[in-house]
C-alpha cells in the first residue's frame, strides 16, 4: 500500500472537514505551516465547553514519551475527542517510546507533535509508523520564486486582489519569513477594509510598511535587467540614505536570485515568455519580463561571473576578508560590476 503524501492544503481541508488522524507529527524548518494546523486544530477538534476536561498542552522540555502515552491513553470526558498537543517535541530525549502507543493509537485522542526546526529520522521506527496510521508532514520553506505565487494565493483566500507590482515587491522586502509577511498582509487587509477596497497597491505598500515603489530591490532587477544605469544608480543613492529599511542583507538575496534563475534561462530550450515560466516555475508572465530582457543583455558566462561577484559581496558584508569597506560601497562597486 503506498504512502500517502500530505500537503499543507491536503491536511487543512480533512481538518476543516472534520476528518482527524489519531497522530500528527509536523516537523520542518518552517513554523508557519505547522502554527497553522496546530491553531486549526486547537479551534476544531475539542468544543470550547469541553476544553478544560480534553484539551491538552504538553512541553517537549519538561515531559517525556512515557508521561505523552499515558495521557494519550486515557478517554475523553463527555467528548468525541480529546486534544494532546506537544510543542518542542524536538526536546523529548526518549521520543521513539512513542512508537509503542502509535502503532495502535486510540481513536478518540488526536495527539500532535510540533517537531520544529528539524526532521524525524524517517529510517527509524517512529516516523515510519506515523506514516502508516497519520499524518507526518514536513513543513519547508517556501522558496524565493515561489513567493509571489504564495503571496496572491493567500490573499485569494481572503478575497483580496494585489497588484503584481505590490506583491513582488513585498516578495522581495520581506522574503519568506512567512509569519512577518502574514502579519504584515493582516494589517493591509484592516487598512483595506477602512478604505472599503479589496485591492492591495504599491500605493497602499508605500504608505504603510515603507517600501518605497519606485527605489526597491524589485524596481532595481528591472533596471539592471536592461542595464539602465541612470536608474539603478539612482536607486542604490536611495537605498545608501535608508540602510535600516534596506540593508545589504536584503538587496543581495534579491539579486541573487534574479541571476541564478537568469542563467537557468540561458539553458532552457524554449525561450518564449510560457518557457521561461515552466523552466522557472512561474506562473505569471509579469514576472518573465525581466528574464527575457536579461537574455538580451548579458551572456551565460557574465551570469555566471555576476553569481560569484554576488557571493564575494555576501561575505565581505559579513566580515570576510573585509575591515574596512561600508555595505554600501560593497553595494556600489557591486552594481558597477554587473552593469560593465
Amino acid at each position: 500500500m503506498a504512502k500517502k503524501e500530505y500537503t499543507y492544503e491536503s491536511i487543512i481541508r480533512e481538518i476543516k472537514a472534520g476528518q482527524f488522524s489519531p497522530v500528527y507529527v509536523l516537523m520542518g524548518e518552517e513554523p508557519f505551516f505547522m502554527d497553522q494546523i496546530t491553531d486549526l486544530l486547537l479551534e476544531t477538534v475539542v468544543g470550547e465547553t469541553e476544553r478544560d476536561f480534553n484539551q491538552l498542552i504538553m512541553y517537549g522540555a519538561d515531559t517525556d514519551a512515557v508521561k505523552i502515552i499515558n495521557a494519550a491513553k486515557r478517554f475523553p470526558m463527555m467528548s468525541k475527542y480529546q486534544l494532546i498537543v506537544v510543542r518542542e517535541a524536538q526536546m523529548i530525549r526518549d521520543i521513539e517510546v512513542l512508537t509503542n502507543y502509535v502503532k495502535n493509537p486510540l481513536q478518540s485522542t488526536v495527539l500532535v507533535l510540533n517537531y520544529k526546526y528539524k526532521t524525524l529520522d524517517r529510517r527509524k521506527l517512529l516516523a515510519a509508523t506515523v506514516e502508516k496510521v497519520g499524518v507526518l508532514f514536513e513543513s519547508k520553506k517556501v522558496p524565493d520564486y515561489k513567493l509571489p505565487g504564495f503571496i496572491s494565493g493567500l490573499l485569494q483566500q481572503r478575497k483580496v486582489d494585489i497588484d503584481q507590482k505590490a506583491t513582488q515587491m513585498l516578495s522581495d522586502y520581506i522574503g519568506n519569513d512567512l509569519g512577518r509577511l502574514v502579519k504584515e498582509l493582516d494589517k493591509l487587509a484592516i487598512i483595506l477594509f477602512e478604505k472599503r477596497s479589496n485591492r492591495i497597491t504599491p500605493e497602499l505598500i508605500e504608505e504603510n510598511i515603507g517600501i518605497s515603489k519606485e527605489y526597491n530591490s524589485f524596481e532595481l532587477i528591472k533596471a539592471l535587467a536592461v542595464k539602465d544605469i541612470l536608474k539603478a544608480n539612482r536607486i542604490i543613492q536611495y537605498l545608501e540614505k535608508n540602510p535600516k529599511s534596506n540593508p545589504i542583507q536584503m538587496v543581495l538575496p534579491v539579486l541573487f536570485n534574479y541571476f541564478t534563475n537568469l542563467f537557468i534561462c540561458f539553458y532552457s530550450k524554449d525561450r518564449s515568455e510560457n518557457g521561461l515560466m515552466a523552466a522557472l516555475g512561474m506562473r505569471s508572465a509579469f514576472f518573465v519580463k525581466d528574464y527575457s530582457s536579461g537574455l538580451r543583455h548579458y551572456s551565460a558566462m557574465k551570469t555566471f561571473r555576476i553569481i560569484g561577484f554576488i557571493r564575494d559581496t555576501d561575505a565581505k558584508s559579513k566580515g570576510v576578508g573585509n575591515t574596512s569597506v561600508s555595505d554600501s560601497e560593497l553595494l556600489k562597486e557591486l552594481i558597477y560590476t554587473i552593469l560593465h
